[in-house]
């Protein structure tokens, strides 16, 4: 945190404890969806089509002045959301309702904003989050779908979901996830902590959900192409335990691929008033004893 006395306000950022927005500036947060396979990540980017560029132009017709916003969290070319939370300032003292009708009209095929809601000056989409929650979609049949190619990870072999929640379960807590963790991932520490892991089926759908306090580069991606191999019987069941204890990135599986990653949600204090996120994506039917979102 900035010393006091030489903090100034910049869009977005987080604010001291004892200071707040400058007069007249308001804080809103939004759920953005989004088709990552239309967009190579999140992050603005100069010579490829991202998700954040169009969302700030959509916002800035609405603002009628130039609106920059932060995200709970980059994803990668190839992902999608459901709930990417971001937030913004502006001086455009605009009802909610008005401004997501106003950027959704703006904004290109493959993107929406779910809601907008005003906020205190103390809520950063990043910083203020608790958990974020993915959920992994691997379509598990004979053919390769044609209609939700994109949208989710075709596997051929067939896959033991018991199995493979069985096999998850050693993930949870705060642990050292080296052994999931990309080649030019630039955390600091490879330490996160697993709340949940759950893997479910659904007809010919296979579902991974995992929510943590935070995650490493491609960690999710990882973690799904070593659960297939549990799944698929090319692995054992206590393989996985023996492959978080290696901290060791090349015993692992290969990284699934992007298509079957959705961001479904990020969790916020309950006292912040954020309205509820429904994880989807739509097509994916809800687990018998479903987790708790917040």
């Amino acid at each position: 945190m900035p010393d006091r006395d030489q903090w100034q306000y910049q869009p977005n950022c987080l604010i001291p404890p004892d200071r707040s927005l400058p007069e007249g500036v308001g804080r809103f947060a939004a759920a953005v969806e989004y088709h990552g396979g239309l967009y190579c990540g999140w992050q603005r980017q100069p010579h490829s089509p991202d998700v954040q560029t169009p969302v700030e132009a959509a916002l800035s017709q609405v603002a009628n002045e130039t609106v920059q916003v932060a995200c709970a969290g980059r994803t990668d070319t190839g992902v999608h959301a459901t709930n990417q939370i971001i937030h913004f300032d502006s001086r455009a003292l605009r009802e909610p309702r008005n401004w997501r009708l106003g950027a959704n009209a703006n904004l290109p095929d493959g993107i929406r904003l779910h809601w907008v809601c005003r906020v205190g000056d103390d809520f950063h989409a990043r910083f203020s989050a608790r958990t974020r929650t993915y959920r992994y979609v691997i379509a598990n049949e004979p053919a390769r779908p044609a209609l939700f190619s994109g949208l989710v990870t075709w596997r051929r072999k067939s896959l033991d979901a018991d199995a493979m929640h069985r096999a998850a379960q050693v993930l949870l807590g705060e642990q050292d996830f080296s052994s999931f963790r990309a080649a030019g991932c630039q955390s600091v520490s490879p330490f996160r902590r697993v709340d949940a892991v759950t893997v479910w089926r659904r007809q010919s759908l296979v579902i991974i959900e995992i929510t943590a306090n935070a995650f490493l580069h491609h960690m999710v991606r990882n973690i799904a192409g070593a659960l297939i191999a549990v799944g698929a019987g090319e692995r054992s069941g206590d393989w996985l335990a023996r492959l978080v204890e290696a901290r060791d990135r090349t015993k692992a599986e290969v990284t699934a691929p992007a298509a079957g990653l959705y961001l479904v949600s990020v969790g916020y204090a309950h006292e912040l008033g954020l309205p509820a996120q429904i994880p989807g994506p739509y097509f994916v039917p809800e687990p018998l004893q479903g987790a708790t979102f917040c």
